[in-house]
């Protein structure tokens, strides 16, 4: 009997050995077939994937924005209230300290914000800003909205703007090969952090 050649393919003709792929479980290959690859499995996200708490329509009728200012600051993640906008963490974040600024009032489009709307969300964007560099010193920040569901917005229904802090070499082998953020801090501690450093008006 000779040895399989090197490059043939794992199959199911083929027995499964100590380190060589994924168990067999009655069977079956369930874990795909095997590559040089670990895997970091993180189920969790599968709440975020699956769109739990997510509007199913365009009304504010249970929509998650238009929810949060009726809850406390420490239990719905708000770092800051201002009059027409208010500033609250990322549930799902990109970064440490990932932050976005909502305004108010149910609405898609940032076209259809008032002049005033845009004004102060435009000043607590820098105001977030000043707290991120004041609590944890980024060397950097992306800024922006996802305008609409192509666009890539998750809650594309109440227009939100994105302030996430960038750190050099934040970008490692966690995101990139095991589709994992570490977050060295738990929300709560991290609303507490940047409310402590928002600047005073």
């Amino acid at each position: 009997m000779t040895e399989p050649d090197a490059a043939e393919p794992a199959g199911a003709d083929r027995p499964a050995t100590a380190g060589s792929g994924p168990e067999l479980v009655d069977g079956a290959h369930y874990a795909g077939t095997p590559d040089a690859f670990g895997r970091l499995w993180t189920p969790h996200r599968m709440v975020y994937i699956g769109g739990e708490g997510k509007p199913a329509s365009d009304s504010a009728h249970h929509c998650p924005f238009c929810e949060l200012p009726s809850r406390p600051d420490a239990d719905a993640l708000i770092v800051h209230r201002g009059e027409l906008a208010f500033a609250v963490l990322n549930l799902y974040p990109y970064n440490p300290g990932h932050l976005m600024l909502v305004p108010y009032r149910h609405v898609a489009d940032y076209t259809d914000l008032t002049t005033a709307e845009v004004a102060e969300v435009a000043l607590l964007t820098q105001r977030a800003m000043a707290a991120l560099r004041s609590a944890a010193g980024p060397q950097g920040f992306n800024i922006g909205i996802n305008q609409g569901v192509v666009g890539g917005a998750g809650i594309a229904a109440h227009l939100h703007q994105h302030v996430v802090p960038r750190w050099g070499g934040d970008m490692n082998f966690m995101p990139v090969i095991g589709q994992t953020k570490v977050l060295p801090q738990l929300l709560s501690d991290t609303r507490r952090l940047l409310a402590e450093h928002w600047p005073a008006a």
